[in-house]
């Protein structure tokens, strides 16, 4: 294996800190606020969030376990602690960082890169995991699949983010509607706020449903078996499509008992077996 630089992990560069990436704000100097209504209502937002934030603060003990085992080149175990918490249900993008770097440092780029690609897509925006993915790739030779060029123009966003749009956008459309309705003279801004509220709320549920089935969407997985062949039929003796690296990219289309008929990159497709390939999406 090449000595590439691996970023380091998120364990060692937040040991004593929430598993969750949460922390604490430090309070600032109080202030006089006026009138005795405001005061109080603060004071009970202070006291709501500051027991949430405690709460969200406390430091997950298996999560600290296997920081401590990666840091001291335990890496086997910091990958038995990291999965406990994964299929725990906390999930949360350094914990799938931290359990990529984990991977990484045994070898196992497959399943290194299922996990940068899950921190990914918790975090679209994090340089370490996007960083650590591209090394892992090259490390292993995967293939990647080719988004289109329309999926690349509304990558500019995320599915989370146009979830939020569509929502406001459709209340906003509501909240007009029943507005024209219950007044008594209808406002020409108005209605075109209300139908330009809705095309919007349109647009964004537009852009979830190619995001959502695109070459990044529910149906992306990552190849985490070794000289995996992708073949014409549900047998080990069919001819092969294509060679799959380990860390390879493909779409899964549908399933047929222990295997699965997916989208290969360079435009081809074929049947690969279930246990060579996990999904990114849980």
């Amino acid at each position: 294996m090449n000595a590439f630089p691996v970023i380091p992990s998120a364990a060692k560069r937040s040991r004593g800190t929430p598993w969750n990436g949460r922390a604490v704000a430090p309070r600032a100097p109080s202030t006089s606020l006026g009138m005795t209504a405001n005061r109080t209502l603060a004071i009970f937002l202070c006291l709501v969030f500051g027991i949430a934030s405690t709460a969200f603060a406390q430091p997950d003990p298996q999560f600290t376990k296997a920081n401590q085992d990666f840091a001291q080149g335990h890496f086997k175990e910091a990958i038995t602690g990291y999965e406990a918490l994964v299929h725990g249900g906390h999930w949360n993008t350094n914990l799938f960082y931290d359990l990529g770097n984990a991977y990484f440092r045994t070898g196992d780029f497959g399943r290194a890169i299922l996990n940068y690609e899950r921190a990914l897509a918790l975090d679209q925006h994090h340089p370490e995991a996007t960083a650590n993915l591209q090394i892992a790739r090259d490390e292993s030779r995967a293939l990647e699949l080719q988004p289109t060029k329309l999926e690349r123009y509304l990558q500019f966003a995320s599915i989370n983010q146009y979830s939020i749009v569509a929502a406001v956008a459709l209340w906003l459309g509501i909240f007009g509607i029943v507005a024209l309705i219950l007044a008594r003279r209808r406002s020409a801004a108005l209605i075109t706020l209300s139908i330009l509220c809705l095309l919007v709320c349109g647009a964004a549920v537009w852009a979830i449903h190619t995001l959502d089935n695109g070459s990044e969407g529910r149906g992306l997985a990552i190849v985490t078996g070794n000289d995996v062949q992708a073949r014409l039929a549900t047998a080990d003796t069919a001819n092969s499509v294509l060679a799959l690296p380990a860390g390879s990219e493909i779409k899964i289309l549908s399933t047929r008992g222990d295997w699965m008929y997916a989208a290969l990159p360079n435009n081809l497709r074929g049947w690969i077996q279930t246990k060579n390939a996990e999904q990114v999406r849980l």
